[in-house]
């Protein structure tokens, strides 16, 4: 195995450090690259193969590193960079793996109806969370004569927030986001469905990997497309990560990701009179002194207090959800104990 295969699956020295030089000229690194039902599809360097899930496997999404053995059996996972989840949708309470060893995200919004603030400081605090760098990519801007007014909303936001509009359908166009597609590196899009995402993905990677869909007449917005996470090669760079469109991004385990997404607020609270203030009705509040004085959307504030709230409960009920998993294994292991006793003979 030679680095050279490996480096334009965004192999990187973190992932080689945790290698032995033993398991390096032995053993077989790759990436997934896909995941359907019960079936892994990874990435070798030197072609696809397929690997059955099993229980025995710890939690794994695309993008994760695995090493194989010689027959191309699952031996272990690496160590990640970074990896994001979030509370799976409905009902259910637990989290979903996303995706893993991601160096930036592009986050993709359309120049139309589907624009929203709001969505884009959820996904801001996701990839602050992970650790990872966020680059909003506002798509269809050949149809739209404002785009300069888009981007400089998206920027009040966070004036260091790399901000590219872009027609995905045409590669001159997207020649602007290569900074971000380096070789070794991995770039995951995320967005909610219609955004122009596989277009773009189909752009970048210069082949038609991902099915796109037309603009619907009745609210301006695309179809949803892609059905699953898959990693894409970009010729003479990184890889691609394309997820499908997010109906519910719902956060958990994500409360320094919102401070850090709305920084301004944060960096106002240390002046508030009380150190405890919620930011809600509290006499000598400095943030909703900004507010009152226009420093301060009123929309942001709001919407970070319902980012906080969201993922305290959904934080709450995961650890609620794993503590009574456990309790629940510990009842089932002392039964199994007492049922073991009696088998042999045992009294009670």
């Amino acid at each position: 195995m030679h680095f050279e295969q490996l480096q334009p699956l965004g192999w990187q020295a973190f992932f080689q450090q945790q290698l032995s030089l033993e398991e390096w000229e032995r053993d077989q690194p790759a990436r997934i690259a896909d995941y359907q039902r019960s079936v892994f599809t990874v990435d070798t360097g030197s072609g696809r193969i397929t690997l059955p899930v099993t229980t025995s496997q710890p939690a794994m999404t695309v993008g994760d590193w695995v090493l194989l053995d010689g027959e191309g059996r699952f031996l272990r996972l690496f160590e990640r960079s970074s990896l994001f989840s979030r509370k799976a949708a409905g009902s259910a309470v637990q989290v979903q793996l996303i995706a893993a060893n991601i160096d930036t995200v592009f986050i993709v919004s359309s120049l139309n109806q589907d624009f929203n603030l709001n969505r884009l400081e959820r996904y801001l605090a996701l990839c602050h969370e992970a650790g990872v760098e966020p680059v909003v990519v506002l798509t269809k801007a050949d149809l739209c004569e404002s785009a300069g007014d888009y981007i400089d909303r998206v920027r009040s936001l966070d004036p260091r927030l790399a901000v590219v509009a872009v027609n995905g359908l045409d590669s001159e166009s997207v020649v602007s986001l290569s900074p971000w597609c380096a070789p070794g590196r991995t770039v995951a899009l995320m967005g909610s469905s219609g955004v122009g995402k596989s277009t773009l993905v189909n752009t970048l990677v210069a082949e038609e990997v991902q099915r796109t869909g037309g603009i619907r007449e009745d609210d301006d917005e695309g179809r949803h497309t892609t059905t699953s996470r898959s990693l894409h090669r970009i010729p003479g760079g990184g890889v691609l990560l394309d997820t499908p469109g997010m109906r519910e991004l719902q956060l958990a385990d994500c409360e320094q990701g919102v401070e850090s997404a709305f920084a301004d607020i944060a960096e106002l609270a240390g002046r508030c009179r009380f150190q405890d203030c919620r930011h809600q009705s509290e006499p000598g509040c400095a943030v909703l002194a900004a507010v009152e004085e226009g420093d301060i959307d009123e929309r942001r504030l709001l919407n970070y207090h319902k980012l906080l709230r969201e993922q305290a409960m959904n934080t709450s009920s995961v650890a609620e959800q794993r503590a009574r998993a456990r309790a629940q294994g510990k009842r089932n292991r002392y039964t199994l104990k007492l049922k073991n006793k009696k088998g042999d003979g045992g009294t009670m």
